[in-house]
């Protein structure tokens, strides 16, 4: 993406979020929309550059930003700040500072969370949402097909309070160990596309993060409650899964579709959890037909 704005913008409650559009604001009308990317749990925008590159060359405006306590943002000393209501709000005062009036959103796995609460917050910013790989139910009961993460999770938070130096060292530097990388490769993306590459430098970024914030957005996705408000939710929604997702089984996009009143679905063969960094020109090509439709 060729970037023409990379600033911070302080919250309401003192944080700084960073940003990065491919417009300056000035050049900005009210007939625009711009599309705002929102990626997972203890993921990066790294997630979206094949999607960032086609649509920065198709022309359209791109606003991506870090979540407070992420990376360039500020925030992560107060990790019980760091919600999706309060994720939500700093991208709707994002949007009044930049003078953005309509907005799709676009957002994969946690990033899905993060996209609906917007939409049903601010519906008239919100023109249509895309959503990958996501889920409205709690977390604990379905990841991996398994409620195996509410038996795990309070144990490694008990070894992160217990042995925080050791603890804190293996999730740091665990993208340079190839075992933690072949796992991680063969169980969350295809194989065949995705190269080893990707997988290190999604550790590594992970490893910036640290464990305390993972833990924090894991029970967040536990307790949103954005099930039920689904049906409130009138934009356009095109819900995108992988048929041989390991992470989120896709017969949670099935029920995204039939709880949103205008959800369509794009199930892609042989996708993983990250479809579109497995197949980036199909995923890619959907998206710039639904967003053409009627745009």
């Amino acid at each position: 993406m060729n970037v023409e704005t990379a600033n911070y913008f302080k919250t309401t409650d003192g944080e700084q979020i960073f940003y990065s559009t491919n417009f300056s604001s000035r050049e900005l009308t009210s007939d625009d929309t711009v599309l705002m990317f929102n990626y997972g749990l203890v993921c990066s925008n790294h997630h979206w550059s094949k999607q960032l590159s086609f649509f920065d060359e198709k022309g359209y405006k791109i606003l991506i930003h870090d979540y407070r306590g992420h990376y360039q943002s500020t925030g992560k000393s107060q990790l019980e700040n760091i919600t999706f209501k309060n994720i939500a709000s700093d991208m709707k005062e994002l949007c009044d500072y930049l003078g953005i009036q309509s907005t799709v959103q676009i957002g994969h796995s946690m990033g899905v969370n993060v996209a609906l609460e917007f939409a049903r917050r601010w519906p008239e910013l919100t023109k249509k949402v895309v959503v990958i790989s996501g889920t409205a139910i709690p977390v604990y009961n379905i990841m991996f097909d398994t409620n195996l993460t509410e038996q795990v999770t309070p144990a490694l938070i008990k070894g992160l309070s217990k042995f925080p130096t050791i603890f804190k060292s293996a999730w740091k530097y665990g993208g340079g160990n190839p075992i933690v990388k072949k796992i991680v490769h063969h169980g969350g993306v295809n194989v065949d596309t995705v190269p080893e590459e990707f997988i290190e430098i999604y550790l590594n970024r992970l490893g910036v993060l640290g464990p305390e914030l993972f833990f924090q957005l894991i029970e967040q996705m536990n307790k949103h409650d954005i099930l039920s408000y689904l049906p409130q939710i009138e934009s356009e929604t095109l819900v995108i899964g992988g048929d041989q997702d390991k992470v989120i089984p896709n017969y949670l996009q099935k029920l995204l579709v039939k709880e949103l009143p205008n959800a369509k679905l794009y199930l892609v063969r042989k996708g993983s959890h990250v479809p579109q960094v497995d197949f980036p020109s199909f995923i890619n090509e959907r998206i710039d037909l639904f967003l053409t439709q009627s745009l």
